[in-house]
Parts: structure tokens; sequence; C-alpha cells
């Protein structure tokens, strides 16, 4: 029990506390800046270290948070003398400042971090670096899942380093071109899995429990989370710094019944080096695609669940419109690669940037092409389609099912059905599947009965597609069971896109208009020659590109080849 001295302490404390916050909130209206409280935000380790503690502390102010080159400042008052030459130096260095108005109380929690700043830095937060050394010995060692299994299972975790054992986790991640690590909590001690081709595979059930504590713990300092917050979600980012390249990695963490989980998305900057030609494709597809890159204006949407490659295609949209000439901004959330000759800004909710201020924002800058991250809610599909009617292109994702799906989706978030037509140019819908592996596929001739429904399939679909190259050399192929060492004895290596293009035409535009159902926009799409995902993936699986299991677990049951 709290005698009641200490008991009216803590109370004097808590109301002087919510006091200063008022004024803090007060005085950031007068001087129209966001306002924030540093005791329930992540203060991150390399953002603090940018200015030194003794200035920082001279001047009441700052550096809190930093993503690429987004740097949020706080101050107590940013008239302070010296405040601005402090920001000048900071923008003289690249940063694109974020200035927030904090209360003292704020500040003196955010400097109580300055202790970890005279820590090697490496050892602290933000960043892991592996030796090329290191690298080149887990691509030579760690050749496939098999063989890491084997050596996580031979560990010893009473003499493993905590250190040791991340980089080992993340090497062998990245030498099987995992796009996801998984560590799970259970009652004797943790799971460590990847995700590789957008399967899981468990890699070890034997982590012991204490030392799997220890990794989630070493993974939140890396990311610079709250170290003493164990019932909520976090998320956070660092980097893997390789001899050649850095990999950025994503964390979020969760609350479950027997500790945290951690789960860490690798964004090797190789997944985005591809261009429009290697994305999967087909000709007729991707002369319509480069026409439509060539508008000056308008939107292209891409739609798809979580996980279906959005953001892979419309990077390489954006690389294929890049030059000096133009300007090109993007609002994500968050920030997973980063482009050269692109301004890239992130979503922070905390500082109230969402899509739609920084949609705003962006349009002040006078850009010519815009990506919004994701358009989910009302007043950013509204701003995006009238950035699309006023001059500029605009490439967005959206959650649905189909491409045709994209017009009511657009009219439940608010948008009127008579812009609509006028600001859409283009909706893809995508999803990935797995690619046979080429090192291993078998090619056999085509039997007669394989050729027969291979030519009934492609008399259903429209002249766009140039039929006669699909029955040139005709083959089948088939999976070697077993696999080989490439593709970890799956029979599958790396993923491929199946794509709808869904054109918007003055046919489509008069139908939206007359708010006509999604059935007979499908129908107008059918007349205009769309291919659909599945037909798409079919034609994959004629030319030996995935399997009909792989179409039919993205797309439904394939009648065609049943």
């Amino acid at each position: 029990m709290l005698n009641n001295s200490t008991y009216v302490k803590q109370k004097l404390v808590r109301f002087n506390s919510e006091a200063e916050e008022r004024d803090a909130e007060r005085r950031a209206v007068r001087q129209k800046k966001q306002h924030l409280n540093l005791v329930t935000t992540s203060i991150e380790i390399d953002a603090l270290s940018l200015i030194p503690e003794e200035r920082a502390k001279e001047l009441e102010m700052a550096a809190v948070n930093l993503i690429n080159q987004d740097l949020i400042v706080a101050a107590f008052d940013f008239n302070k003398e010296g405040v601005e030459g402090e920001l000048k130096k900071l923008e003289e260095r690249g940063f694109k400042i974020r200035p927030v108005i904090v209360s003292k109380s704020s500040l003196r929690h955010a400097f109580s971090f300055y202790r970890f700043v005279s820590k090697k830095q490496e050892e602290i937060t933000g960043r892991i670096l592996i030796s090329g050394e290191k690298i080149k010995k887990f691509e030579k060692d760690l050749k496939t899942i098999q063989i890491i299994k084997k050596e996580v299972e031979a560990i010893n975790f009473n003499k493993v380093t905590v250190s040791d054992f991340l980089e080992f986790v993340f090497g062998g991640a990245l030498s099987s071109e995992a796009s996801d690590i998984h560590f799970e909590p259970v009652r004797e001690g943790g799971i460590l899995r990847y995700r590789i081709d957008g399967v899981l595979n468990e890699i070890t059930k034997q982590v012991e429990k204490n030392f799997y504590k220890k990794a989630v713990s070493r993974i939140k300092l890396l990311a610079g989370l709250k170290m003493n917050v164990i019932d909520k979600t976090q998320d956070g980012r660092f980097t893997i710094s390789l001899e050649n390249k850095d990999v950025e990695v994503r964390v979020a963490i969760a609350p479950s019944e027997f500790g945290e989980v951690a789960v860490l998305r690798v964004l090797d900057p190789k997944a985005i080096s591809l261009g429009l030609a290697e994305l999967g494709f087909f000709e007729s597809d991707l002369k319509i695609i480069k026409e439509e890159l060539k508008r000056p204006n308008g939107m292209i949407l891409n739609t798809g669940p979580t996980g279906s490659g959005k953001t892979t295609t419309l990077y390489a949209f954006l690389k294929e419109k890049v030059t000096k000439e133009i300007k090109v901004i993007t609002i994500e959330d968050p920030i997973e690669y980063h482009l050269e000759g692109i301004e890239q800004t992130q979503v922070n909710e905390e500082v109230n940037y969402t899509f739609n201020e920084g949609l705003k924002s962006a349009l002040r800058q006078d850009p010519d092409v815009i990506l919004v991250g994701e358009i989910r809610d009302e007043d950013t599909a509204k701003t995006a389609v009238d950035s699309a009617l006023t001059g500029h292109l605009v490439f967005s994702t959206l959650h649905t099912n189909d491409s045709a799906g994209a017009i009511p989706r657009l009219i439940d978030l608010g948008v009127k059905e008579n812009i609509i037509g006028s600001a859409l140019n283009l909706v893809i819908a995508q999803r990935l599947v797995r690619r046979i592996c080429s090192s291993c596929k078998i090619a056999e001739k085509a039997s007669l009965e394989f050729e027969e429904k291979v030519k009934k399939f492609l008399e259903k679909l429209t002249e766009r597609v140039e039929k006669e190259n699909f029955l040139k050399d005709l083959k089948m192929y088939k999976i070697k069971e077993g696999g080989c060492e490439k593709c970890n004895g799956t029979g599958y290596k790396g993923r491929v896109g199946l794509y709808e293009l869904f054109q918007v035409n003055n046919e489509v535009k008069e139908a939206i208009e007359k708010k006509n159902s999604v059935l007979e926009i499908k129908e107008i799409a059918k007349k205009q020659g769309i291919i659909t995902m599945q037909e798409d993936g079919i034609l994959k699986v004629i030319t030996g590109i995935t399997s009909i299991e792989e179409v039919e677990a993205a797309t439904g049951v394939v009648e065609e080849f049943t």
C-alpha cells in the first residue's frame, strides 16, 4: 500500500504532466504545428543521436523519429534562439524536418534515452552488421531449407549468443530468399519459421524458452520499440547492413498466450529490381500498360489482397515513368523500398500525417506523378480522384476481388459516379502464384487430349491474345518429384503474378454514370477483350510458368483442365 504522502506526490506529478500537455497542445495550435506526447511515442536512438545531448538540452529540442530522410524534431519552443540554426544544419544533411511541439516533461523523457547513444550504435538499435565474409559463408553453407533446419537443431542455446543466433537466422533467410521470418512462442519455448514463395516453412520448434524471450527483446531493441510494453502490438524497423547493400527489416510485435510473437518482413532491394517485362505480363497486356503509362494524367489502380505483389507492380510502373524532367512523390505506409529519383514520404498517424494529408501536401509541391500507397477512406479517395482530374498521373491500390470491383468500391467510398469514369484510366487485379522451378521441371510432348483442351480454351479468348504463339511447340510441364536443391525439394522457385486488366473506355464511362451494376460493367469488359486472372493463369500453365494447382489456389477451380 502507498502511504498518503507518496500517493499525493504521484497525483501532483500526474496533474502537472497533464497540465503541461494541455499547454503544449494550445501552443501547437497557436503556432500551427502538431503536438506530440513523447511519453507515449517510441524514441528512436538513431534519430536522437543526430543532435548532441548537451546541445539538445540547451535548446530544449530533440530529434525523435527517423524514417529514411523524414525526421520528426520535437521542441518546446521553435522560436528559441539557436533552434532555427540547428534545424538548418539537419536540413543541410538532407533531412526533411517535421516539427512538433512538446512539453518539458516530454523532453525529459526523450533525454533519458541518451544513455543508449553513447554505447556502440550497432549493438543497441537500428542496425545489425553482417560482414561480406559471413554472408558468403551463409550462401555457401546454407543452400537449402533442410541444411538450415539441421544447423538450427544443432545449436546449443546455453552457449550461443543472441547476436550470433540472429545473425544466423537473418543469414539463412537471405540465402533462402525468405520474405518473412516468424518467431512464435509456445508453452515450451519458441518456433522459428520462414515464409518462402508465400509458403511457411518450419525451421525449428525447439528454441529454448528464456533464449526465445531474449531474442525477441533483442529484435525490439533493434527496431526501437518499447521494451517494457508486452501487452500491446508494436511496429518498427531496422536495417541489416551487408557488404554491398542494406536490407530493411519491418518488425511487427504482438502479444499472445505464451509471450510475444515477432514477424519480420525482409525487404531485400533485389525484390524491386524487376522491370515491367519481368513481372509476368504477356505481350498484349504489356502493350496496354505502356500505352497507359504514357498518359500525363488520370488514375491507375492496382487491386488485390495483402501480399499479392501490388507494391512491386506499382514500383515497376514508377521506374518506367521516372526521368529528370518529371517530379514523382509517394505517400506510403510504410516505405518498403527506397527508389532513386523519387521523393518518398511515409504516413505517420501520431503527427496526423495520413494518406489524405500526405496527398494534399504532395499536391502543393507541383508533382507530375503521385503514388498513394492505399485508398482506404472517403477523403483520400476523393482527393486522389480530384488529383487525377487536375493534370496528375496517380497510382494507388484498393482491396477488391477483381478489377471491375474497383468501381463500386470507389462509389462506396463516396466518389461520385460522374467523375470516376473521367479520372480512372486502368484497373489491374492481381494475385501471386509460385513458379515451377526452371532447374528441375520436366517438359514432355503434349498429348492429343491436352492439345485439344488447349485449343478449346484458346477459342474462348479474345483476339487480344496471340493464340498461335501458345500452340507452337506445345508441351506438357510437370513438377519433378522431390524437386532439387535450388527449390528446396518443393518443385517451385520464385513467384509470378496473375493479372486482369480493365481499361476504362467511353462505354465503361457511360455505364458508370448510368449507375449500371458490376455485372453489366463486367459484360462490357468482356466485349473489351478482358483476360481474367484465371485465364491468365491457364496461359501461364500452358507455357510452363506455373501449375494448375497454383492457379486454382489463387483463383478457384479450373474447369477446362479438370
